[in-house]
C-alpha cells in the first residue's frame, strides 16, 4: 500500500468522524434557546404544540452527554409503548448522529456514545435500567403525564451522585393542562415558556410564518375547546363545561388488579373510518366495577382489518357479549368475520346518566369505572399529527357540553365531537348494567348470555 494511500485513508476517517461529530445545524429562539444554557435543578419547556419543545430538549440531552464523558442520564416517558412514535422518533431524525450506537434495536433500550456517555430509555411501566441507578441527568417527555411522585421518583436519582455533571439536571417538556397541574404548583420548578415564533420551522428570522407555518397553524385553529386553548395558545387551563367528572388522581390506574384475568369480559364498538373505530374490552370484578384495558382506536382501516385483530387480541379471553353501534353494514362485516355484536342501547342522556353513576365514588369510597393507563394498542399517527384525541383516556377532559349565549353550558346533549371513545363506553356501561339490575333485572355470568342477548335485542 502506498504512502499516499494511506494518507488518504486517514484524511477520510478523520474527515468521516468530523462529520459523525458535528453538532446538528439547528436554530434556537426564545424558551428553546434559554433552555440550552441550563445544567442543573428542576427545568420544564411548556408551550403549546408545534414549538419546538422536544427537539430543544434533546439537542440540550445530546450535548450534555458529548460535553461531559461517561454521563448517565435517562430520556423517559410515563409509558415506554409511547415513545418509539414520538420522542426517539424525534431523537433519531432530527438529533441522533452515526457515531451513537444504539441498543436494542427497533426499540431501543439505550443509546452509547464515543466518550462512554449512556442514555437510557424507558416508562414508569418499564423503567429497565432508568431506576437502577444514580443518574447525571433525565429528560421526562410530555411531563403533564406524570404524577407529582413519578417526578420525585426521578428527582431522587438526580443528585449528583452519578459524578458526571453536578449537581444534576431534571429536565421536562410538556403541553399545557388544568392551572391545578402540580407541574404549576412545584415551586422547584423553573418553567420556561416556547411559543410557536420560537420554532424556525414555521416563522423566519424575521418573525414572518412560512409555508410551514401556515399548514401547522391551520390544524391548530381547527381544534376546539380546552384542546385549542392549550394546543394553539397554550393556556393552562380547565374544561369548562365537561361532560364528566373523571379524575385522573381517582379513575386512572397504572396497572389492573391482581386476578382480573378470570373476571367477565365485555367488548364494546363505535364504527369509524374517517373518524376513529373503537373497540374497548372492560373486565368486570365480582363487585361489578368496570376496568377498561385495552382498545383500539384508530381511523383510515376497514372494518374486516379491525376484526381480524379483535379476534386476535381477543385470543385465550372468554368474551361475553359485544355491543356495537348500529350502523348495519359494519356490524354484518364483524359478523362475517367472526366477530357477532349486539345492538347498543344508544340514548345519550340515560347513557350518560349511568357514566356518571359509575364515576362517583359508591359507599367504600371507590368509583366503579376505571381506566387503564396505555391501555390503547397503538396510536394512530394521522389522528395524532392532527392533535387529535388517540385514545378514550384523551377524550375525557374535552368531551363537553355546549355554551349559550350568556356562556354557560347547555346541559341537554354534548357537542358532536371527541366522542367516539365515550360513546363506546356509554354502550358498554348500558350493557353491563343491564346485567346488573339496573334495567333488565339480574343478568349476569356466561349461563345467562343467551337471556341477555333477547332482552338487549
Amino acid at each position: 500500500m502506498t504512502l499516499s494511500l494511506v494518507f488518504a485513508q486517514v484524511v477520510t476517517a478523520r474527515a468521516l468522524q468530523m462529520v459523525a461529530n458535528r453538532p446538528p445545524k439547528m436554530k434556537f429562539r426564545g424558551a428553546a434557546l434559554a433552555l440550552q444554557s441550563v445544567r442543573d435543578g428542576e427545568v420544564v419547556i411548556s408551550g403549546p404544540s408545534e414549538t419546538g419543545k422536544t427537539i430543544a430538549a434533546l439537542a440540550l440531552v445530546d450535548r450534555l452527554a458529548r460535553e461531559n464523558p461517561k454521563l448517565r442520564g435517562a430520556i423517559v416517558r410515563k409509558m415506554r409503548v409511547d415513545m418509539d412514535a414520538t420522542v426517539l422518533d424525534i431523537f433519531k431524525r432530527h438529533i441522533q448522529r452515526p457515531d451513537v450506537t444504539v441498543f436494542g434495536g427497533s426499540k431501543p433500550e439505550w443509546y452509547e456514545y464515543p466518550n462512554g456517555s449512556i442514555l437510557y430509555v424507558g416508562g414508569m411501566d418499564r423503567p429497565g435500567r432508568v431506576l437502577s441507578g444514580s443518574l447525571d441527568l433525565v429528560y421526562v417527555n410530555q411531563a403533564e403525564e406524570l404524577s407529582l411522585p413519578d417526578w420525585e421518583t426521578f428527582t431522587t436519582r438526580v443528585t449528583g451522585r452519578a459524578g458526571a455533571l453536578q449537581p444534576g439536571l431534571m429536565l421536562g417538556d410538556c403541553n399545557p393542562g388544568p392551572p391545578t397541574h402540580w407541574l404549576k404548583a412545584r415551586p422547584q420548578i423553573a418553567m420556561l415558556e416556547s411559543r410557536h415564533e420560537d420554532n424556525p420551522a414555521l416563522y423566519d428570522d424575521d418573525g414572518q410564518i412560512m409555508e410551514q407555518g401556515r399548514r401547522t397553524m391551520t390544524v391548530l385553529d381547527a381544534l376546539t375547546g380546552v384542546r385549542k386553548e392549550r394546543l394553539r395558545f397554550g393556556r393552562w387551563v380547565s374544561a369548562e363545561g365537561a361532560v364528566y367528572a373523571f379524575d385522573p388522581a381517582l379513575h386512572l390506574i397504572d396497572e389492573m388488579p391482581l386476578g382480573w384475568q378470570n373476571w367477565r369480559k365485555v367488548r364494546a364498538v363505535d364504527f369509524g373510518y374517517t373518524n376513529p373505530f373503537v373497540c374497548q374490552w372492560w373486565a368486570i370484578d365480582p363487585d361489578g366495577r368496570m376496568y377498561l384495558y385495552r382498545e383500539i382506536y384508530v381511523s383510515g382501516r376497514l372494518v374486516e382489518d379491525h376484526a381480524e385483530q379483535i379476534k386476535s387480541l381477543s385470543m385465550g379471553e372468554q368474551i361475553e357479549y359485544t355491543v356495537a353501534d348500529h350502523d348495519a353494514e359494519d356490524r354484518a362485516t364483524l359478523e362475517r368475520h367472526g366477530v357477532t355484536t349486539l345492538k347498543a342501547k344508544k340514548e345519550i342522556g340515560v347513557g350518560i346518566q349511568a357514566v356518571e353513576k359509575r364515576l362517583a365514588k359508591a359507599g367504600d369510597g371507590r368509583p366503579r369505572l376505571f381506566i387503564l393507563r396505555g391501555a390503547t394498542v397503538e396510536i394512530d399517527p394521522a389522528l395524532r399529527d392532527r392533535h387529535l384525541p388517540t385514545s378514550t383516556l384523551e377524550e375525557e377532559d374535552v368531551y363537553s357540553w355546549p355554551k349559550g349565549a350568556d356562556g354557560k353550558s347547555l346541559k341537554e346533549i354534548p357537542i358532536d365531537a371527541n366522542n367516539h371513545g365515550m360513546d363506546a363506553k356509554r354502550y358498554a356501561v348500558r350493557s353491563v348494567d343491564a346485567g346488573t339490575g339496573d334495567d333488565w333485572g339480574a343478568v349476569s355470568g356466561l349461563g345467562h348470555v343467551e337471556e341477555f342477548k333477547s332482552k338487549w335485542q
